[in-house]
């Protein structure tokens, strides 16, 4: 093969040779540029987009963090009352008498309603949030063939 390529060329002039030569030297070039170079680039390129990306969710992360740490450490003790005590009277005053409340230490409680309308419920857990600074920990709903639900929520009092 080698000796057939040699014999070819050999039968070619010195302008053909060099023009050959320049040949194979720019298809080398554009093929290391379309082969290697721009692929490299692009890659380069979306490594940078995706670099971008990761700094604005973690901007967004810390920020989200800071205004939780904010928000426990503003919130108004819970008026010297147990967390169990305080859900109870706000329980009763929003009308659900069916609600149990077992109380988890001073700072904390679970409440159980077997049944309740959705947004009375739910604006009741913003207005403990809001009135005495509780937080949820745990919400477990499931609906009830009336368009009810029956809830589970865990709620405790603010890191002062």
């Amino acid at each position: 093969m080698i000796a057939r390529l040699t014999s070819w060329w050999r039968l070619r002039d010195r302008r053909e040779q060099r023009l050959l030569l320049i040949m194979i030297a720019l298809f080398v070039i554009v093929f290391a540029w379309l082969g290697v170079v721009r692929p490299l680039g692009d890659r380069l390129a979306d490594a940078r987009e995706r670099h971008g990306r990761a700094v604005l969710a973690l901007a967004a992360a810390q920020d989200q963090a800071e205004r939780i740490v904010a928000l426990q450490r503003s919130a108004r003790p819970p008026q010297g009352l147990p967390v169990g005590e305080l859900v109870s009277r706000a329980a009763a005053e929003a009308g659900f008498t069916a609600a149990t409340v077992t109380p988890a230490g001073a700072t904390a409680a679970a409440v159980s309603i077997p049944a309740v309308r959705t947004q009375a419920f739910f604006a009741w857990v913003a207005d403990l949030q809001r009135r005495y600074g509780l937080i949820v920990q745990q919400l477990s709903a499931r609906t009830n063939s009336d368009a009810t639900l029956a809830v589970e929520v865990s709620v405790r009092g603010r890191a002062g």
